[in-house]
């Protein structure tokens, strides 16, 4: 059963009232500010305590997550059971707005509690998972570190140089779901190249072709990219704006916003098994 203790503040009582009001009588003072937030922080992962806000019987706050991994108060060894609510902090928590949890990484966002956890999942500033398709590899690292990682950690990835390559995806009649990747460098940036064939539904495959910039979004908008399938006079074509790898492959072929095309029509295309796509990669005019 959970408690609740509408006016229960964590231990330490008098100094914390006192703080809690000199910085509410301030609330546009930055330094102020800060001490108001600290007063949040979780004494285990120092990220934020954010409603529902609850305490140990001695009233120390903890985070949920990390409250979910202990068997008794961090800061008093006390049990954390029954559950209280904290409806005191949880009323100043939402009069106070949190920096974003990637602000030591360059992103300077204050949000509401409520539009902290939409907002950090995709920050332009969390830190990057490795782009390869498939959930095999686990690393994540800056943006900088990301052409390294590939280079040491994924060696079978060929790179082409140039605006205009031919990405060629050999045994496309392989069985199963099967990926293939290779990087595309120009204009002094490097592009990821995907092929992706998936099994939807039994017996019905299908192909997904994007390219992903090793880059912002921002970086990403000022370039273009096709894709073009040439056999046997037809042609298919697919142009569009890259994607950041802060993206990724999955959220491009949930929303379909890449080159879809089924085994029949890659049949069309293929030559003894292997699929070759032309690649052109632009600028895009300011």
């Amino acid at each position: 059963k959970t408690r609740t203790s509408a006016g229960s503040l964590p231990s330490g009582r008098s100094a914390l009232h006192w703080r809690l009001t000199h910085c509410l009588q301030r609330p546009h003072d930055p330094t102020h500010h800060h001490e108001l937030t600290s007063l949040f922080e979780c004494p285990v992962c120092f990220d934020y305590v954010l409603p529902p806000i609850l305490q140990c019987q001695a009233g120390h706050l903890v985070c949920n997550q990390c409250r979910q991994k202990l068997s008794c108060c961090p800061t008093c060894r006390g049990a954390l059971t029954p559950s209280i609510r904290n409806l005191a902090m949880e009323k100043v928590a939402s009069a106070v707005l949190f920096p974003c949890k990637y602000a030591t990484t360059g992103c300077s966002l204050t949000l509401h509690h409520t539009e902290k956890p939409e907002h950090e999942d995709i920050c332009e500033y969390r830190p990057y998972s490795c782009p390869c398709p498939g959930a095999s590899c686990k690393w994540q690292g800056s943006l900088e570190a990301v052409m390294s990682h590939l280079m040491h950690a994924h060696k079978s990835i060929t790179t082409l140089q140039g605006e205009d390559i031919v990405f060629l995806a050999t045994d496309i009649n392989l069985p199963g779901a099967v990926d293939w990747v290779m990087m595309q460098s120009c204009f002094g940036h490097h592009f990821m190249l995907v092929l992706e064939k998936q099994e939807k539904y039994e017996g019905h495959q299908q192909f997904f072709a994007i390219v992903l910039l090793i880059g912002t979004r921002k970086q990403a908008e000022n370039f273009a990219y096709r894709l073009e399938l040439n056999g046997n006079r037809r042609r298919l074509t697919w142009e569009a704006t890259p994607r950041s790898i802060h993206d990724g492959v999955a959220a491009a072929i949930m929303n379909s916003d890449c080159l879809v095309f089924d085994t029949a029509i890659a049949h069309l295309f293929a030559d003894n098994g292997n699929l070759g796509i032309n690649v052109t990669i632009s600028t895009c005019c300011p």
